[in-house]
C-alpha cells in the first residue's frame, strides 16, 4: 500500500509590510508600501512588497513606486528593512526544520516541508497545519497561510487559496475535484501569455484542461503543455530537496536621477560594500567572487567580476575591488541609473583564522577588527551608528 505524501507549503503573508507593522504599531491596520522612496509621485525605483490594506489599492510588488503613490497618497512609505527580513525569514526556518527534516526554502518567506509519517509526533494534516501556524505566530509574531496536499503544486496553490492567516487541505484523491473550479491563473507554472492564448481557445478554469486530451494540449504548447496538463490533473511528482546554500548576497540601488559624477557613483559602491559585508559576516558567510552591476542609461544592463585568492567578508577588500571594477569599465559618457554589489562563490565561514588577501587588499586584521567593532556598536545602538565616510559634509 502507497501512503500518501503530505506535502506542506508555508508562506508568510505579506512578509515584508508585516513586520513594519509589527514592529510600528502606529502602521498597524494602514496601506503601508515598502519599497523605493515615491518622491511625492515622482520618485523612481519598484514597489517591493504592500500590506493587505495596499493591496485594496491595487499595489502590488513590483508596481513602479510612483504608480503606487497616485493610486494611495495616504499610504505609509517605507524603506526595506532587509537585514530585519531576513533575521525574521531565518526564525521562521528555524521553527520549520522542528516539524520535518526536509524542508525546502524558495524565498526569504515560503518554504515546502514533506512531513509524511508525522502523524504521531502532530496529529492528522488539520492538526498539523495548525500546529505550524502557531508555533510561527507564538516565535515571531507574524501570521502564516499554509496549504497541505499530496504534491507541491497543490500545496503551494492550496496555501493562496485562504490568505492571510490560512489554512487549506487538498485531501489525498480529491486531486482534480480541487482543481477543477479553480481559474487558470491559479495553475502554479502558468502565465500570463499561457493563460491569455488559453482563455482565447474558451478554456476558463482548471477544470476545462482536465476534460482536455493530453495530446490537444500538446499540440498547443509542445512538451510545456503536458506538464501543464498533468498539474490540472493534480499530477506533480517532484520531491521536496533539502534547500542548497545560498549562491550569493548582494544589494543595489537605482538613483533618483541618472547621474554623471564617477565620485557619488563610488560613494554609493562603499555603502554598498559595507552594507553586503556586514550581512556577510552576521550569516557567518565568505566569498571570493566580488561583482558590479552597472545600468547605465536608459535601460543597459552590464556586469563585471573578479574572483580573490581566498574567501573574505571585510568591507575594505569588497569595496577596493568593485572599485576598481568600476573605473576599469568605459560607460562612454553616458549616465548611471543603477549600481550592485554583490559577492558569489560563498564559503561558511568555518574557522577564525585570518584569510589570506588578494592584491586589492590591505591588513585584514586591522581592517577585521575595525568591521567587528562597527558591528557590535550597531548592534547596540542601531544605525545611528555609521562610518565617518557616509556623513554629510559640513558646510
Amino acid at each position: 500500500m502507497v501512503i500518501p505524501r503530505i506535502i506542506v507549503h508555508v508562506d508568510m503573508d505579506a512578509f515584508y509590510a508585516s513586520i513594519e507593522q509589527m514592529d510600528c504599531p502606529e502602521y498597524r491596520g494602514r496601506p503601508v508600501v515598502v519599497g523605493a522612496d515615491p518622491q511625492g509621485g515622482k520618485g523612481r525605483g519598484v514597489v517591493s512588497a504592500a500590506s493587505y490594506e495596499a493591496r485594496g489599492f491595487g499595489i502590488h510588488s513590483a508596481l513602479p513606486i510612483s504608480t503606487a503613490y497616485k493610486r494611495c497618497p495616504r499610504a505609509v512609505f517605507v524603506r526595506p528593512r532587509f537585514k530585519r527580513y531576513t533575521e525574521l525569514s531565518r526564525k521562521v526556518m528555524i521553527i520549520l526544520d522542528t516539524f520535518s527534516p526536509l524542508v525546502e526554502q524558495i524565498s526569504i518567506d515560503e518554504a515546502f516541508l514533506d512531513c509524511t509519517g508525522t502523524e504521531r509526533l502532530f496529529g492528522k494534516t488539520h492538526s498539523l497545519g495548525l500546529h505550524i501556524k502557531e508555533s510561527i505566530k507564538g516565535a515571531t509574531g507574524l501570521a502564516a497561510s499554509v496549504g497541505i496536499a499530496t504534491n507541491k503544486s497543490i500545496a503551494k496553490i492550496a496555501s493562496d487559496l485562504k490568505k492571510p492567516d490560512g489554512l487549506c487541505i487538498c485531501p489525498p484523491g480529491k486531486e482534480q475535484e480541487f482543481m477543477a473550479p479553480l481559474p487558470l491563473g491559479s495553475l502554479w507554472g502558468a502565465g500570463k501569455r499561457t493563460v491569455e492564448k488559453l482563455e482565447s481557445l474558451g478554456f476558463t478554469l482548471v477544470g476545462h484542461i482536465q476534460n482536455c486530451p493530453k495530446e490537444r494540449i500538446h499540440g498547443l504548447f509542445g512538451k510545456y503543455g503536458e506538464k501543464l496538463w498533468e498539474l490540472a490533473n493534480g499530477i506533480d511528482e517532484r520531491s521536496v530537496t533539502r534547500s542548497s546554500p545560498r549562491k550569493s548576497i548582494s544589494q543595489e540601488i537605482t538613483f533618483r536621477k541618472d547621474i554623471d559624477q564617477d565620485a557619488s557613483v563610488e560613494h554609493v559602491l562603499f555603502q554598498l560594500s559595507d552594507s553586503v559585508t556586514r550581512q556577510m559576516r552576521t550569516e557567518g558567510i565568505r566569498g571570493r567572487t566580488v561583482n558590479l552591476k552597472i545600468r547605465l542609461a536608459p535601460f543597459d544592463t552590464y556586469t563585471r567580476s573578479h574572483t580573490l585568492l581566498q574567501p573574505v567578508h571585510d568591507m575594505q577588500t569588497v569595496r577596493n575591488t568593485v572599485l576598481k571594477l568600476y573605473r576599469d569599465f568605459d560607460r562612454k559618457g553616458r549616465r548611471v541609473r543603477l549600481v550592485g554589489v554583490g559577492v558569489s562563490n560563498l564559503h561558511r565561514d568555518e574557522s577564525s583564522s585570518i584569510a589570506q588577501l588578494d592584491l586589492f587588499s590591505g591588513d585584514e586584521e586591522e581592517l577585521g577588527e575595525t568591521d567587528r567593532l562597527l558591528d557590535q556598536m550597531k548592534r547596540l545602538y542601531g544605525d545611528k551608528v555609521t562610518r565617518a565616510s557616509f556623513l554629510p559634509p559640513v558646510e
